[in-house]
């Protein structure tokens, strides 16, 4: 029988939230061990289930887990080797990893660490011991994550920053090349914004640049989509999975937003108020280097300013 309580009955670290129901994958290529290990957390985590390593790949991809019970000895792909794809891609590299195993060997559980693992639980599993270990490793997580997103964060205005950017847009590419989907850019500039800055001062400067990623946040994105701050006066939008029209319309709704927000900017050569230019680009990722899509971006966004600022240029590549 499962046991009812949930997995964290409350703050176990105060200022720290855990999820409700956890998601765990359960990898073994005999069911009647997946089937035990499922009784043990049915009630108090959302269980996935797989019986090779290659089903194993492709449930995380799909659904994300947030911990993985990996049996080591499995026909075609083992364990060892699962795990080495697990943390050799960006999207899954932070999943914790405990094998589920019969062999108790130094060799196998030294190989294991090195390959990524956290964690070697015997089989045949206790269950007060399996349900310790996991609730160890997702304390460990949460705490993980919450110290990376801190670390992803623009100080400044409270968005992306520039880190969590290059590792978002290395993560799509390869997952929209995958898909054979198209990967657009939005690369935003605030126009003139040394003279805002000369004339107002740097710190209306700085409560411009949160007026303008407020703005950005609170247009309608996708799951998946990421808004950050590039460097300065600059700001970048990335959209998986979106073509060059859907792009367009979006910078466009981000532009005439802006607009209407009516911030003034009385040495403008634009406008009487804070305006934008606005480069997209789109692609269909292949054997390229990502690069060429930013720049492609930074192109149209050039040729916004070139075209009279205050408005948006794009182009597919």
């Amino acid at each position: 029988m499962s046991d009812s309580k949930p997995l964290f009955p409350s703050d176990v670290v105060p200022g720290m939230s855990y999820p409700e129901r956890p998601k765990l994958l359960i990898v073994d290529d005999q069911p009647v061990n997946i089937q035990v290990l499922y009784q043990v957390f049915s009630a108090s985590c959302e269980v996935f289930m797989a019986t090779s390593g290659k089903q194993a790949l492709e449930v995380c991809q799909q659904k994300k887990p947030d911990l993985i019970l990996l049996d080591v000895v499995m026909p075609d792909m083992d364990g060892i080797e699962v795990c080495r794809a697990l943390k050799a891609e960006p999207e899954s590299q932070d999943i914790p990893v405990i094998f589920v195993t019969s062999q108790d060997s130094p060799e196998e559980e030294t190989l294991g660490l090195e390959v990524g693992a956290v964690d070697f639980i015997s089989k045949p599993v206790n269950p007060a011991v399996v349900k310790a270990r996991v609730k160890t490793h997702l304390m460990l997580k949460v705490q993980a994550d919450a110290l990376r997103e801190l670390a992803s964060v623009d100080g400044l205005t409270g968005i992306a920053n520039r880190r969590r950017f290059d590792e978002r847009i290395e993560a799509e590419w390869r997952a929209c090349r995958r898909a054979e989907q198209p990967l657009s850019v939005i690369m935003i500039d605030v126009d003139h914004f040394k003279k805002y800055n000369d004339h107002y001062g740097h710190l209306e400067g700085d409560t411009c640049l949160k007026a303008v990623a407020k703005a950005l946040k609170e247009n309608e994105w996708r799951g998946r989509d990421i808004v950050s701050r590039y460097g300065g006066e600059e700001f970048v939008c990335l959209m998986p999975e979106t073509n060059l029209e859907g792009a367009m319309q979006k910078a466009e709704a981000i532009r005439e937003r802006l607009f209407k927000l009516a911030l003034p900017h009385a040495h403008s050569d634009t406008a009487d108020r804070v305006t934008i230019s606005v480069g997209v680009a789109c692609t269909i990722p292949d054997e390229r280097d990502l690069s060429s899509l930013l720049s492609a971006a930074d192109s149209q966004l050039y040729k916004a300013k070139e075209g009279g600022r205050n408005r948006v240029e794009g182009a597919s590549v």
